[in-house]
């Protein structure tokens, strides 16, 4: 019995210690499962932040600068300018011209007329008017008028614009004048120095040529007795320059709103190359208003040129195509070249 109740001692001791460690085992186990669970976790957020440190280590912010570019635009433009023209009925000219068909060619060298034709803009003085009706003014010396289909003459040589603030314009009245306008129209030919109406006679051609602007302005001071009349609000005629006061404004206008101004002139002496010194002094003025270039006409012969501030002055070009005489002559090329950053050059 001593033994049994040992033996049940012993079983009861046992199954407590068991059950002790078992307790102590579970106990731990749970204390380690706790544990690893804390440990994973904060490994976990320690394994978050590395990474976050390395992708912040690893990733670079691109960092881009706006750069503005500017397109710099070069131009290069060639102007060139005639001196007086005349292919009035029955002047040498014309006389010239239909015993060779029309073959303008056969008048004028053609690689005279392909030089005028390469040109940008090429501007003759045309010094009669066209037209079939008007009578000659009373007391006037010559007078010169074409027919209106003569104006298609022009074309043939090049010509983008004419110059009709001349003292010949006018020789055939009003009614003449108009219909010189109309047969120019007619043929595509812009001009320049008249009009219907004064604001049409102050009016500066405009040309844009590789983006630059050019502007001609035109006016008179030809005549000793004052026949070929200005034009009022409401009639036809020339724009003077007696007066300077106009032309200045018209000059001064087109400066405004164009990168280069040319100012033809038809002043001075005929058959002289002795500038009158009235000349000299307005051509200062139109440069001092705005012209870059001034070019002259009106003296049947070649006169003098200079410069003044660097902008040069051409007194007379002479007769280009006029009459039956031999004289010297000269045809203006003017060529205004540069870019965007830096200041034009005008170049004779």
């Amino acid at each position: 019995m001593i033994k049994h109740n040992y033996v049940s001692k012993l079983k009861n001791v046992m199954r407590k210690n068991i059950k002790k460690n078992i307790k102590k085992n579970i106990a731990m186990l749970a204390c380690i499962t706790m544990s690893g669970t804390l440990l994973l976790t904060g490994c976990g957020k320690s394994s978050e932040t590395a990474a976050d440190i390395d992708n912040t280590n690893n990733s670079s912010e691109v960092v881009t600068e706006e750069v503005t570019t500017r397109d710099v635009h070069p131009y290069d433009i060639t102007l060139t300018f005639t001196g007086d023209i005349n292919i009035a009925e029955g002047e040498p000219t014309t006389k010239e011209l239909d015993k060779n068909d029309g073959d303008i060619t056969k008048c004028i060298s053609p690689e005279l007329i392909k030089y005028m034709k390469a040109a940008d803009i090429t501007l003759v003085n045309n010094e009669f008017c066209y037209s079939d009706r008007g009578q000659p003014l009373p007391n006037k010396m010559w007078t010169f008028r074409a027919k209106p289909e003569r104006a298609k003459v022009l074309n043939l040589l090049g010509v983008d614009v004419a110059q009709l603030a001349n003292n010949h314009v006018y020789d055939y009245g009003a009614d003449a004048m108009n219909d010189t306008f109309a047969a120019l129209e007619a043929a595509g030919i812009p001009y320049v120095g008249a009009g219907k109406n004064l604001d049409e006679a102050m009016k500066p051609y405009y040309a844009t040529v590789d983006g630059k602007k050019i502007a001609i302005v035109a006016a008179s001071r030809a005549e000793k007795y004052k026949m070929t009349p200005q034009a009022t609000d409401s009639t036809p005629g020339i724009l003077r320059c007696y007066d300077t006061e106009l032309f200045i404004q018209t000059i001064k206008e087109a400066k405004e709103n164009a990168d280069y101004v040319i100012a033809v002139v038809h002043w001075g002496t005929e058959h002289t190359t002795v500038l009158e010194e009235v000349q000299r002094s307005t051509a200062r003025d139109y440069i001092d208003a705005g012209a870059d270039v001034i070019i002259g006409g009106h003296s049947h012969c070649l006169q003098g040129i200079e410069y003044y501030e660097d902008k040069p002055i051409f007194y007379s070009l002479g007769n280009f195509w006029f009459d039956e005489y031999n004289v010297d002559t000269m045809l203006v090329n003017i060529r205004i070249s540069g870019d965007d950053d830096t200041d034009g050059k005008v170049d004779v």
